[in-house]
C-alpha cells in the first residue's frame, strides 16, 4: 500500500459570534466555542499506481484530508501511513516524493515568467540539470506550452497556468500526486486535455492519483475507483459504476416519440423527469423495468426508446441524502 489510513480524524476549534457590536463587547469576556468535526474516523488503502476519485459535497471533509495525507496538517486522531512515512512528520525524504496541486491556490510567482518558478522547484527538489532539462521537454510537450515558458504568469490565460501549476508539481517526477480541483474554472477543451495528460502520465510513470473534482467527466474519465466522503464519513469505496448498482434501484428510460403525450399519461409508466413535446424522460424501478418497458411499447407512439442508468451524479446525491438521513435518525 502506498497509502494507508486508520481511524483518521479532525476537528477544529471555532468561536461562535452574534451581530452588532454589544455581542462583540459581550465576545470580550465569553466566548462560546463550537467544534467542527471535519473528518470523523475514516479508513482506506491506496495501491501504487492507483488513480482514485475523492469526492463529496463542499464541507465534507475532502481537502481536509488531503491536507492531512500531504502533512499540511495534524489530525486530531487516527493514523497514516503515505509512502511509508507519517506525514505530519514531513521528514524531507517523504516531501521530495510527493506533490500536491490545488486548483484554488498558486504556486507560480504570479509576476514571473513561468520558467522562473519551474527553476526554483528544480532548485527546491534537488533535480539535476540534465533531469530538469529532460522532464521539462517532456511535460512542455506533452501540454503543448514550450512557447509559453517565457511568458509573465499574471498574462497567461486559465489554462495555460493550470498546465504550468502541473508542471511545476511534476518536475520532480513525484510518486503520488494530490489534485484538488485542478480542471476548477477551465473550458470543456481544456478539461479534456487536462485529463488526457493525467490519463498518459499515469500510465507511463504508474504515478498514484488522488483527485478531488466536482466535475464528474473528470471522475468517469480517470478513475476507477472512488471513495466519497459525506460530513466527514466514507459513505462508498468502491468501483465508480456500482455506486447505482447498490444504491439506486431504477433506471432512467428515454424517449422519442411521434406525437405529443401529455404528462398524466407519461406519468402512468413512471416519475416523469423531463418532458418536451416529442420527447421525455421518465424513471422506473429496477425491478419493474421489463413490464414497464413493454407497457410503453404498447400504448405509447414510441419512435426510439433507450434505458440508461441513473446518472453517476444522481448516485452520489441519493447516497448524501441516505447518508444524512441516517445520521438525522440516530
Amino acid at each position: 500500500m502506498i497509502v494507508e489510513v486508520s481511524h483518521l480524524s479532525k476537528s477544529f476549534d471555532y468561536y461562535k459570534k452574534e451581530l452588532g457590536f454589544r455581542n462583540s463587547l459581550k465576545n470580550l469576556f465569553y466566548r462560546e466555542k463550537l467544534v467542527k468535526e471535519a473528518v470523523r474516523d475514516i479508513s482506506f488503502g491506496i495501491q501504487e499506481g492507483e488513480m482514485i476519485g475523492f469526492l463529496g459535497p463542499n464541507g465534507a471533509g475532502k481537502t481536509t484530508t488531503l491536507k492531512m495525507l500531504s502533512g499540511i496538517l495534524h489530525p486530531s486522531g487516527g493514523q497514516a501511513a503515505v509512502l511509508d512515512f507519517t506525514p505530519w512528520e514531513r521528514k524531507k525524504a517523504f516531501k521530495m516524493q510527493f506533490a500536491i496541486v490545488m486548483g484554488q491556490k498558486a504556486q507560480l510567482w504570479w509576476d514571473l515568467p513561468a520558467n522562473e518558478s519551474l527553476y526554483l522547484n528544480k532548485c527546491i527538489y534537488e533535480v539535476d540539470d540534465e533531469t530538469y532539462q529532460r522532464n521539462l521537454a517532456e511535460l512542455t510537450d506533452l501540454l503543448d506550452v514550450k512557447d509559453l515558458l517565457n511568458v509573465q504568469v499574471r498574462r497567461l490565460s486559465l489554462g495555460g497556468r493550470v498546465k504550468m501549476e502541473l508542471i511545476a508539481a511534476l518536475i520532480h517526477k513525484p510518486r503520488l500526486i494530490f489534485l484538488d480541483e485542478p480542471t476548477i474554472g477551465l473550458d470543456m477543451i481544456s478539461q479534456v486535455k487536462i485529463r488526457e495528460f493525467l490519463k498518459y502520465y499515469n500510465q507511463q510513470r504508474k504515478a498514484t492519483v488522488i483527485l478531488t473534482s466536482h466535475y464528474m467527466e473528470d471522475v468517469e474519465d480517470l478513475c476507477k475507483r472512488v471513495i466519497i466522503i459525506n460530513q466527514g464519513h466514507i459513505v462508498f469505496d468502491g468501483d465508480l459504476h456500482h455506486v447505482n448498482d447498490v444504491f439506486a434501484q431504477s433506471k432512467i428510460i428515454k424517449l422519442q416519440l411521434s406525437a405529443p403525450v401529455s404528462a398524466a399519461d407519461l406519468g402512468a409508466f413512471g416519475q416523469v423527469k423531463e418532458r418536451a413535446e416529442f420527447s421525455a424522460t421518465l424513471e422506473v424501478p429496477r425491478s419493474e423495468l421489463k413490464e414497464r418497458s413493454k407497457a410503453i411499447l404498447d400504448r405509447l407512439p414510441v419512435v426510439d426508446f433507450n434505458i440508461e442508468d441513473i446518472p453517476v451524479e444522481e448516485g452520489i446525491a441519493l447516497l448524501y441524502r441516505r447518508q444524512e438521513a441516517g445520521h438525522g435518525a440516530a
